[in-house]
């Protein structure tokens, strides 16, 4: 049941689709604003949405009548605007007098997004669910372990250190929106 070949390549998957090490500046910037983030919320919110949606998303996306192509499309227009917001230094996401971000934008779609949704998608397609549910746990723990450092993170990098990770970061965003974008958009 259990392969750790699958685990470890799901695990890197959804790692690199996640890029929770990317969103560093941006959490850091939420809780600048909202002045907290609970780390245990969001961590737990997003792993019951992953895995929610690796059992009913198909099921859920047809209903509506979306494809998934769709769903990956308007994604990619989220993640483009949180990479404009990071290396434009604007703020296009408002929430009037949030008490938290931990489950807008952190839970989603930051942490369970439509990248991180049609992954896993494409992933029950290939591997056994036990070993991807494993992946969304190993992924959640690192996760939840970035959440809760990000104060001595900031700390560590400073402001000018956030600000080159946040502007090269956001690039590397913006980048992964132009793929999710193009190669989906061609299928619609």
């Amino acid at each position: 049941m259990f392969d750790i070949k699958e685990i470890l390549t799901a695990s890197l998957i959804l790692f690199a689709v996640i890029n929770i090490l990317g969103s560093v500046p941006l959490i850091i910037t939420l809780r600048e604003k909202v002045g907290r983030i609970e780390s245990e919320k969001a961590s737990f919110i997003a792993a019951v949405i992953m895995i929610g949606f690796l059992f009913l998303g198909e099921e859920i996306l047809k209903l509506i009548g979306i494809d998934i192509n769709s769903f990956a499309v308007a994604g990619s227009l989220v993640i483009l605007f949180l990479a404009l917001e990071m290396i434009l230094g604007i703020t296009l996401f408002r929430n009037e007098a949030p008490e938290t971000a931990s489950i807008v934008p952190i839970a989603f779609p930051m942490i369970a997004g439509a990248g991180t949704m049609t992954s896993l998608l494409s992933l029950r397609a290939e591997f056994d669910v036990a070993n991807i549910i494993a992946a969304i746990v190993i992924n959640i723990i690192f996760v939840y372990i970035i959440l809760k450092s990000s104060e001595l993170i900031k700390r560590i990098l400073g402001k000018s250190g956030i600000v080159i990770i946040q502007k090269v970061f956001g690039i590397i965003l913006l980048a992964i929106a132009v793929k999710l974008f193009t190669t989906n958009i061609g299928q619609l």
